[in-house]
């Protein structure tokens, strides 16, 4: 192939059109996308290199969950500075729902872990949760005993003040 100098720009613009577009790759994104792993319960448990990059995998996630959070309460945010006092209750109410639902999921997924944390953390946090939604109900509507009836806080309470957790 000659220089572009040496070559007429018909030319040039037949052979780019011809071999140079039809090879070339489109992005449609501006970040570098990553492939996805195995999730960690696809993990052996000595295979510390799917561990690792299931972990950073599942941080990867979380930054752009937190990232999709922040996006939404900044658009709320400002529906509430553009409509003004009055009529931000009634015209924003659409920004704060998305906003309450992602920032719910995010905690049931990744709160009250800390900042550091693993895959495997995040795992077992969402097995126990579904565990105690089998047995108990969803969380927040309080404990069931064995034959489906719930037990009221009362009988929970220790001599101390403290409320007893366990199977029933």
């Amino acid at each position: 192939m000659q220089h572009p100098k040496n070559i007429k720009s018909s030319d040039w613009e037949k052979k780019t059109k011809n071999i140079v577009e039809p090879n070339q790759k489109t992005y449609y994104w501006y970040h570098r996308k990553f492939q996805r792993v195995p999730t960690v319960d696809n993990c052996y448990d000595d295979d510390a290199v799917c561990k690792y990059e299931a972990t950073r995998q599942m941080k990867r996630d979380r930054r752009v969950e937190a990232r999709i959070c922040y996006i939404l309460k900044s658009k709320f945010d400002d529906c509430v500075f553009y409509e003004g006092e009055g009529d931000a209750r009634r015209l924003c109410e659409p920004y704060l729902k998305h906003f309450e639902d992602a920032s719910e999921a995010y905690f049931i997924k990744y709160g009250d872990l800390g900042w550091d944390i693993n895959a495997e953390q995040v795992f077992f946090r969402q097995k126990h949760r579904l565990i105690w939604e089998r047995r108990h109900g969803e969380v927040g509507t309080g404990m069931k005993d064995k034959d489906g009836n719930r037990i009221p806080l009362e009988k929970l309470k220790l001599e101390d003040g403290k409320v007893q957790y366990g199977s029933f």
